[in-house]
């Protein structure tokens, strides 16, 4: 017999270096592979994308869904994706005592009941629960687990109904049903899911698909006023937070109504972008102004070694390599490091605080229409100010599309270095009443160039 199979996806780039574990308990050999950590299985990364092809294709005989108990809310988003593939789930509620020691307490039975998952408490850094968990695991893949049953997220009148129209036309395809969930795939195509069209190209009814999916996304964002993806995150959400309003007792629910208030006014249509932008420049200026002062010491002091070494050698080829090659060339790369260490301590406090997803949401709209997503906005801001660290900062981006794409477009952002060329150039060519109308005009041709 098998248990459950994941596999561990080491990223650099889209390599994956796929590892497996094997171990015996009871009378079960079980096969492991450990997934790349997801919060979803949309396709926005390589992750996500990696971790749900996974499952479709391969078929695990269980899946083990590890919760942060400390972190439900946002855990359990994964755990409703899981619900609608209708596939052999395990919740293993990770970091239990930590959620104890804040004086939380989760009826987590009682959830697992809600869910239809069973749910085992652990703590694995010392190897709590473990043993219970396998158990669980073997008693669902021998279907004699009470917990198991399979429930349906309601989405919601308007929602359901056009799961309910789509589901009828994947029905007619039986090769396909035979191995995915219709309702799961019904979901995924409601949401624009590009991977669950080209699953489905093959079907001889695939135009009827494609036209009924369009015409209902119409209806859809008709009436809720936003794309049919966020109404089923809505509701996703909205699942959640009902089934913890029954079994969860803790602080947590304080501390989202102060961060919805918050982020009511971050992500707010008329305050977002003002807020943003404020943020941006105290970013810059802080980058910037603070950062001049380390690097004059550090030019200070590479022309003082330039200095003493040209004085200690004797005059030849070796003294050139070492002063204008070595000193100069070290010397004019570390003359960025202050910049570089200040713009990553406010991306790292603005991505440990949640601001950077908030910026995502904000910018995602305008950014997606050039095949962006939000979150390429901030390297971009950045490239106005150094080419250099705005390009360090794309390492933020979970998507190498993304990656690139913001890589080759932040040259066009004119940095700061540019300036004084541009005022060099304006200088020498323009009237002065004209100058500053050819400076900004410089800026909006890289900014043009680059969205071209």
């Amino acid at each position: 017999g098998s248990g459950s199979h994941e596999r561990v996806g080491n990223y650099s780039g889209v390599t994956v270096d796929a590892k497996t574990a094997r171990f015996h308990q009871g009378h079960y050999t079980f096969n492991l592979v450990d997934l790349p950590g997801t919060y979803s299985i949309t396709e926005y990364t390589p992750e996500e994308l990696y971790v749900r092809t996974h499952i479709l294709r391969e078929m695990p005989d269980v899946v083990i869904n590890v919760v942060d108990a400390t972190n439900l809310e946002r855990n359990l988003f994964l755990t409703t994706q899981l619900i609608d593939m209708d596939i052999k789930v395990v919740i293993a509620l990770n970091m239990y005592d930590e959620m104890e020691q804040t004086g939380a307490r989760l009826d987590y039975e009682h959830l697992g009941r809600m869910l239809g998952i069973p749910i085992v408490p652990t703590v694995a850094s010392q190897g709590t629960g473990i043993r219970r968990l396998f158990d669980t695991v073997a008693k669902v893949f021998e279907d004699k687990e009470p917990t198991v049953r399979h429930i349906h997220i309601n989405y919601g009148t308007d929602l359901e109904e056009a799961i309910g129209i789509l589901q009828n036309k994947i029905w007619e395809n039986s090769d396909i049903v035979a191995l995915y969930s219709s309702r799961y795939l019904a979901i995924k195509l409601l949401e624009g899911d590009q991977s669950s069209f080209k699953l489905l190209e093959k079907c001889a009814n695939f135009n009827d698909i494609t036209k009924t999916q369009a015409l209902l996304k119409q209806k859809l964002e008709k009436r809720f006023g936003e794309n049919p993806e966020s109404a089923i995150a809505d509701a996703k959400y909205g699942f959640i937070v009902g089934a913890l309003e029954e079994t969860y007792q803790g602080e947590t629910h304080d501390k989202h109504a102060r961060t919805g208030r918050i982020d009511r006014i971050m992500t707010d249509k008329i305050w977002g972008l003002p807020v943003f932008l404020l943020l941006m420049w105290v970013m810059f200026q802080a980058t910037f102004t603070l950062g001049a002062i380390p690097a004059g010491w550090i030019e200070s002091g590479v022309s003082w070694l330039s200095d003493t070494v040209t004085n200690l050698m004797a005059k030849g080829s070796l003294r050139n390599l070492i002063v204008d090659g070595i000193i100069s060339g070290v010397g004019g790369v570390i003359v960025f490091l202050p910049n570089i260490l200040i713009l990553f301590f406010f991306i790292s406090l603005m991505e440990d605080t949640g601001y950077m997803a908030r910026v995502a949401f904000v910018m995602d709209r305008p950014l997606r229409k050039l095949g962006l997503s939000g979150r390429s906005f901030v390297p971009m801001l950045m490239g106005f100010g150094c080419s250099v660290p705005a390009i360090m900062a794309t390492r933020t981006l979970s998507s190498e599309r993304d990656r690139k794409m913001t890589i080759l477009l932040t040259p066009f952002m004119s940095c700061s270095a540019k300036i004084l060329i541009y005022t060099t150039i304006a200088g020498a060519f323009f009237e002065p009443q004209y100058r500053w109308l050819v400076l900004v005009g410089l800026y909006l041709f890289g900014i043009i160039c680059g969205i071209l």
